[in-house]
């Protein structure tokens, strides 16, 4: 009887160690945000993020939702413990990283992987900034590149911008701004319907990323006679927020770093959807209109940084992003930001 207690604690104990991550995980949830919902491409690449989470400790549950606010709002009552947002959505929750989405502050998808990158590095000097009071970001992935739609193709200089109608997302400051400055009339919008105004005429203009054209269908707005300006506006992101309480130590770090490693898989859509556009639509704009637009948003960037919408430390860091890329840009000789 005493060789079968033995035994039987043995088994026990051999049993204990060989519980599965998931049985021995702390039980969390996230709202995840896809404008697909749960057939979209975010939502894949967070379903295999919840299978890597299991190794870092945590079994997450996933909701996803196909309106922003809802999630932002959820989120923010408490009902989940970790969220994926876009930049601009995130901006509430930690404005470093929710500062990466300004306007032509990434210009190209090279400075975007330099920038994650650094984000993603562990460096304490730029961790210091991913802690925002009950918040970390816990990664960020591209989302794409962002043009704007026109419905007349003539529209395709900064001065022939003014007098006209451009979709803006009323809880971004900065497009509203923007617009203004051009002397467009901004209407504000959501994220659910801003195609919708651009595709049925009601607005002249619209800011989207590339994938838009074919998930949102932009090119009935354009036709027959519109198009799609070739300068990029800015880079918009995913971004995983989390509570960071809820989570392990070290967890914000093994999601920053599995954020990094989607990076290529996220391009691969990004791709496949600039892919998708006839380049018919496509609107070349002479290299001296290019210019205005640099100094456009940098006048503008730095109007935004001044009335605390853009996080100075990510307009710093952002600069010198561009300026390692592209020495020769005239910001990196009288550097303002």
């Amino acid at each position: 009887m005493r060789y079968f207690k033995a035994l039987t604690a043995a088994a026990a104990t051999v049993l204990a160690l060989t519980v599965s991550p998931a049985q021995a995980a702390e039980k969390r949830t996230m709202c995840v945000f896809d404008i697909i919902g749960a057939n979209g491409d975010i939502y894949n690449i967070m379903k295999d993020y919840k299978t890597a989470a299991l190794g870092w400790g945590v079994d997450l549950t996933l909701k996803p939702y196909t309106d922003e606010k809802i999630a932002a709002e959820d989120f923010k009552a408490g009902q989940c413990d970790a969220a994926v947002l876009t930049g601009i959505r995130a901006r509430q929750f930690n404005n470093y990283t929710g500062s990466l989405d300004s306007i032509g502050a990434i210009p190209t998808y090279d400075a975007m992987r330099t920038v994650v990158t650094v984000l993603s590095s562990g460096n304490p000097a730029i961790n210091k900034h991913l802690i925002s009071g009950p918040y970390e970001v816990g990664g960020v992935a591209p989302m794409g590149a962002a043009y704007l739609f026109v419905k007349d193709r003539t529209i395709d200089t900064v001065g022939e911008l003014s007098g006209h109608s451009i979709a803006v997302l009323e809880y971004d400051s900065a497009q509203a701004s923007m617009a203004s400055r051009v002397g467009m009339s901004p209407v504000m919008s959501d994220i659910t319907n801003f195609s919708s105004r651009f595709n049925n005429g009601s607005v002249d203009i619209c800011f989207a990323p590339i994938a838009a054209y074919s998930a949102l269908e932009l090119y009935k707005g354009m036709k027959p006679d519109g198009g799609i300006v070739n300068y990029v506006l800015g880079q918009l992101t995913a971004q995983v927020i989390l509570r960071k309480d809820k989570f392990p130590d070290g967890f914000g770090q093994s999601s920053r770093k599995y954020m990094l490693g989607q990076f290529d898989r996220a391009m691969t859509v990004i791709n496949n959807a600039d892919a998708e556009v006839n380049k018919k639509w496509w609107i070349q704009i002479p290299e001296a209109d290019k210019l205005r637009y640099d100094e456009m948003m940098r006048e503008s960037r730095i109007d935004l940084t001044n009335k605390g919408v853009y996080s100075k430390d990510m307009m710093t860091l952002l600069r010198k992003v561009r300026c390692k890329l592209n020495a020769s840009r005239a910001e990196c000789v009288n550097p303002t930001e």
